[in-house]
């Protein structure tokens, strides 16, 4: 069976979504090939299933925020920026909110919101989803992409073909690493695939016993051995997530990027009283003990701590627990003080990359026209989304990313193809 459309999206995702919608108004007939029975189910674990659909920050902050080859977005995030993905949701029916960080999400603090509001939206524009339609490889003709074959032997012919599949985090979404595949087929280097914005694995035992713990406005700070001393290579404040393994939780996420190599060169600290100076945190330590000269120090501490961490803090301190408060002296005072400004913890490695939220490396940029997505290789072949060698920090900025580039290469794809299968 053979299909004839201007333009055929590999990949049903927030990327390849957008990019239906915007090149079906731009008046091409367009065919998403979704491998999976409904579109867009990463999307719908995204910020906890609440969905940080994007960051409401300006093109500098934008630019800041990636990770990996920013120049190459400049051009994509300038067709299509953070107001434009706020003011498409808006007026899909989807209210909108501002958090800390910048950070947006749907008032409704529903993920499922933002995808129905995407699948309307390319079905309105004029796209044909096609659900459970894998691609086995594409059509390659005369030097430039023909169409698609599908998993079933069918034939799907556009005059312009997006991949737009995403990377290889949360397989079980879809995301199997397919378009790589694609883009070999045509030529292009596929850069190392590591996971970044992933949870670490800690190599002290105890952040077992505080598992749950969600820790508020704390300081988080990663730094990397080097000659003549240590580097900071990442400081954040926020919240991070105790977990059987290790940590989790937005700020470890964002410091899992600046990661590589050889984790043994890294140490991490937790300040938790970022709002005080060791000389304050000392007042307060003093004042808390006063208050009871006759208490034991194992329950001396439920004003500093939350519960389950104060076993951890005692026995990190090094003081007895049944020690009297009016027994401990300065120097292990200021020793516990130094504990709390800087609670340390040594990273064993990363969670595997099925568990990243986002995949680093892909379709090396180089071989990409940026300015319109299109493969510099083969006409007519474009890419979007999570399958190109760019990322970015937590935040809802690697969204940004897919509808950038999503809306920029569905505009280029239906002027050619519009103009090359008519």
């Amino acid at each position: 069976m053979t299909r004839q459309y201007d333009v055929c999206v590999v990949g049903g995702g927030a990327a390849g979504l957008l990019c239906a919608a915007t090149a079906a108004g731009e008046g091409a007939r367009t065919v998403v090939a979704e491998k999976m029975p409904r579109p867009a189910r990463k999307l719908l674990i995204t910020g906890k299933g609440r969905c940080n659909l994007c960051n409401n920050c300006t093109e500098d902050e934008f630019i800041a925020a990636m990770r990996s080859n920013p120049k190459f977005l400049y051009s994509a995030y300038n067709a299509f920026p953070c107001g434009s993905v706020m003011d498409l949701f808006q007026g899909l029916g989807v209210p909108l909110k501002t958090e800390r960080g910048r950070r947006v999400f749907p008032q409704s603090d529903r993920a499922v919101d933002v995808v129905d509001a995407l699948v309307r939206h390319a079905g309105k524009s004029g796209a044909h989803i096609l659900t459970e339609t894998p691609c086995s490889r594409l059509l390659l003709e005369n030097g430039r992409v023909a169409g698609i074959e599908t998993g079933s032997g069918g034939i799907i012919r556009a005059g312009a073909v997006v991949v737009a599949t995403g990377g290889v985090s949360y397989p079980g979404t879809g995301s199997t690493g397919d378009g790589y595949r694609l883009a070999a087929q045509a030529g292009h280097t596929i850069t190392d695939r590591l996971p970044s914005l992933v949870p670490v694995v800690t190599r002290e035992a105890w952040v077992k016993d505080v598992m749950g713990l969600s820790l508020r406005n704390v300081a988080f700070v990663v730094t990397r051995r080097k000659k003549g001393g240590r580097q900071v290579v990442f400081s954040g404040q926020g919240e991070l997530l105790f977990t059987h393994f290790g940590l989790s939780g937005p700020l470890v996420l964002s410091a899992s990027a600046h990661m590589r190599g050889a984790l043994e060169e890294y140490r991490m600290h937790i300040d938790l009283k970022p709002a005080l100076s060791r000389e304050q945190l000392d007042v307060r330590i003093r004042r808390d003990f006063s208050s009871a000269p006759n208490r034991d120090f194992k329950s001396s501490l439920g004003e500093l701590l939350p519960r389950s961490l104060i076993p951890v803090a005692a026995s990190l301190s090094g003081i007895p627990g049944e020690t009297k408060v009016n027994q401990i002296t300065r120097e292990q005072r200021m020793a516990l003080g130094g504990l709390l400004k800087e609670l340390p913890l040594t990273p064993k490695g990363l969670r595997p990359i099925e568990e990243a939220v986002v995949t680093a490396g892909g379709v090396e940029v180089g071989k990409i026209n940026p300015r319109t997505m299109e493969s510099r290789l083969t006409p007519g072949l474009y890419f979007a989304g999570e399958v190109l060698d760019v990322d970015a920090y937590t935040g809802g900025y690697n969204l940004q990313i897919a509808f950038s580039t999503g809306y920029l290469a569905g505009t280029s794809a239906a002027a050619a193809g519009t103009g090359s299968s008519r």
